[in-house]
């Protein structure tokens, strides 16, 4: 009896867990509504600025009372289990997948004032044809290559703008330092940073150069994956020729922070929210940002991004009203500012201008045209896994370029399914 006893206790926590433990929409004492909200935020300062809102929010209307959940790297799991229960919270992260993969749980937010403000450059991801709006964007993603700048102007690099500059680039930090500093950081213990890289510069290499545009046979299943192997290739020469950190499959990404305001780092991918983190630690070490840099001769650059992090509102939630207001009040001019600021990235309305830590980045690269994340697109779902484990194996020499892009093709080809 023991034994079942705890079983019992076992299987009711995590049944409150995932979908009880913070008490479905609901009205408490008094009259007060509480609503759920999930969000895939994992930075602390992001955290804080979120809460911060909530805080703020509750205090203006004392009736609405909102329990924030982080659930960081158990976010997936546990939507799909709500999604499959009918059971979402009231206002969630969509992150990256506003229409895919949660469009039918989420409300049209269309008719919301807010809508008017949203940065045109959101609109393809955040709207549909019809003019549905599935989410409400806190900030936006504009992926590329973070450096430090620091660094680059000390050994008189330009920041680069093509792939073979970036090559460049890092055998002269390579030399200059004499080895002590790391051209290109991966925390590669964490198979997604091989995921990052391969899955920013797939857009360059394979949809945005006009002569290399491989859009329909990506969509349609029938891409040849050798045309993929230049990247895994140039992963490879980046380590034989030292430009990757020795410890580089080991690696965690809470040593990032700390190497780069040492000056021991030249080149991250991604990395935008490591400014701030960077400039605590040590505020002579300055960090910028470029736009993924071209692999073919005549294209142009490209940031990587669409969705951060968002708010939907679940379309069968019993306090919709309560849930619109909260939008409602981080949409506000004071409140987009505030939010886009603390998470260092681009505010996703027009209706302010965020002073954040690459704002100065941001604008002289404004013109630069934001391409969607090239697994959201272009891969079947199950995808981003195979990306950065191919990476791992790569660099532990236990598979090939050419292998890289078998296994890529194989996985492919088994996760195909047609879009509707």
């Amino acid at each position: 009896m023991k034994k079942l006893g705890k079983t019992l206790l076992i299987t009711s926590a995590i049944a409150l867990a995932l979908t009880g433990c913070n008490k479905q929409s609901s009205s408490g004492s008094g009259g007060t509504v509480q609503l759920t909200l999930f969000s895939t935020v994992t930075n602390e300062s992001d955290k804080a600025a979120l809460a911060d809102a909530i805080k703020e929010f509750e205090k203006k209307n004392p009736k609405i009372d909102i329990k924030e959940n982080f659930p960081a790297d158990k976010y997936e799991g546990m939507l799909r289990v709500k999604m499959a229960a009918n059971d979402m919270p009231d206002l969630f992260d969509t992150h990256g997948w506003s229409k895919d993969r949660y469009g039918e749980y989420v409300e049209n937010l269309q008719k919301m004032n807010w809508v008017k403000d949203l940065d045109p450059a959101m609109n393809d991801i955040l709207k549909d044809k019809a003019g549905k709006v599935y989410a409400y964007p806190l900030n936006q993603a504009k992926d590329g290559i973070t450096y430090n700048a620091t660094l680059l102007k000390k050994y008189g690099i330009q920041p680069p703008a093509t792939f073979d500059e970036w090559m460049s680039a890092m055998e002269t930090i390579k030399k200059k330092s004499k080895g002590e500093v790391t051209p290109l950081w991966f925390a590669g213990s964490d198979k997604s940073s091989f995921g990052q890289y391969f899955d920013q510069f797939a857009t360059p290499l394979l949809v945005t150069d006009t002569k290399h545009d491989f859009k329909k046979e990506l969509l349609s299943g029938t891409f040849d994956w050798s045309k993929f192997t230049f990247l895994p290739e140039k992963l490879q020469e980046m380590q034989k020729k030292g430009y990757l950190n020795k410890d580089i499959l080991t690696a965690q990404n809470q040593q990032m922070t700390d190497l780069m305001a040492q000056n021991k780092i030249g080149f991250i991918i991604g990395g935008g929210l490591l400014g701030p983190a960077v400039k605590e630690l040590n505020p002579k070490v300055q960090l910028g940002v470029i736009p993924m840099p071209v692999i073919h001769k005549g294209d142009q650059p490209s940031w990587i991004g669409g969705e951060r992090h968002t708010l939907a509102v679940w379309k069968d939630s019993e306090h919709k009203k309560e849930a619109k207001k909260f939008i409602d009040f981080i949409s506000q001019p004071e409140m987009v500012k505030k939010i886009a600021e603390a998470t260092s990235l681009p505010a996703g309305l027009t209706n302010t201008e965020a002073d954040n830590y690459f704002a100065k980045d941001y604008e002289k690269y404004k013109d630069v045209k934001v391409e969607p994340y090239f697994d959201r697109v272009y891969l079947p779902s199950g995808m981003w896994d195979v990306l950065g484990a191919s990476g791992q194996e790569l660099l532990s020499k236990s598979m090939t370029p050419e292998r890289v892009s078998k296994k890529m093709g194989a996985e492919y080809k088994r996760l195909y399914k047609p879009k509707k």
